[in-house]
């Protein structure tokens, strides 16, 4: 009655401050076995550094952060192993569990459901301005916040109050049509998106209609997504940039039958850092034109 769930992830800093940093990436790679319906049990730092440029006393604030909110999810960091690289990485492999027979998979939506966000969007752009020193205080404080929250909360209230969640994923470096994507494992269904239900972070809206502030990961994750998509004005629209803007450390997107949805949105809103956002549903495949269709 138990399997394993086994993740890794590590990335180079998306802020200065080292303490948040190691907080981010933690909590970032800790999401992989909430998005499965798993618990995470113990976890390994995975660490790269410049020798020489880097203090100790910064190597030691990464792992603070790391350990602090692995801590946060009951997670007992076991150890690690570092490197010399040329530039910061951190991150950890992290290993859960999760009963078999309640494994949530990321491509199992079915007809009907409706799809729910559990965080905002936006991570991507105003990261690649904070790096060229153009974000404002307000913004990257949003985003920080956002990023070493755990979607521990809305991954526990699923499976205790034994909803049915036909599929869910984490919102990650796909950015969300990339992620959708991959929930569309029935060839018969598509996911249809209501664009304007989108969540954005609170004046992120600019960075992600400045050209110089999309990240590298955008331009590949539209180039991969747009034969799939019905809509097919997106690539001159700035609108549509939501859709392909990596995140990292991102919400949960779970399909859950549409009966369930209120009760489910009124308990994030009651005991969760964000309210939920129903973005869209699922619908046969003849009715969209495409895997996902946007409207």
């Amino acid at each position: 009655d138990l399997a394993i769930i086994n993740t890794v992830d590590f990335f180079t800093p998306i802020v200065d401050d080292p303490y948040l940093y190691g907080s981010i990436a933690a909590a970032n790679a800790l999401s992989d076995v909430y998005a499965m319906g798993g618990t995470p049990i113990t976890a390994l730092n995975i660490l790269g550094f410049p020798q020489g440029k880097l203090t100790t006393e910064i190597v030691a604030e990464i792992m603070r952060g790391g350990a602090e909110k692995a801590a946060e999810a009951g997670c007992v960091i076991a150890g690690g192993h570092s490197i010399q690289d040329k530039e910061i990485k951190y991150g950890l492999a992290v290993t859960g569990t999760v009963h078999p027979d309640k494994i949530w998979r990321n491509n199992s939506i079915e007809d009907g459901d409706v799809l729910i966000l559990t965080k905002p969007l936006g991570t991507g752009a105003v990261s690649t301005a904070l790096k060229q020193g153009k974000a404002t205080p307000q913004v990257v404080d949003n985003i920080v916040a956002s990023m070493t929250t755990l979607n521990r909360v809305p991954a526990e209230m699923l499976q205790k109050n034994n909803y049915t969640v036909n599929a869910c994923t984490d919102i990650t470096g796909y950015g969300l049509a990339g992620h959708l994507l991959e929930m569309v494992g029935n060839e018969r269904l598509s996911i249809q998106v209501e664009l304007d239900k989108l969540p954005l972070f609170k004046e992120a809206k600019p960075y992600l209609k400045n050209p110089s502030f999309l990240p590298g990961g955008f331009y590949n994750n539209r180039l991969y997504c747009q034969e799939h998509i019905s809509t097919k004005d997106f690539i001159e629209d700035e609108k549509y940039n939501i859709l392909f803007d990596p995140q990292t450390s991102g919400g949960l997107v779970l399909a859950l039958p549409e009966e369930q949805a209120e009760n489910f949105l009124q308990k994030l809103k009651d005991d969760f850092t964000y309210p939920g956002w129903l973005i869209g549903r699922v619908i046969p495949r003849e009715q969209s034109g495409g895997k996902i269709q946007i409207i």
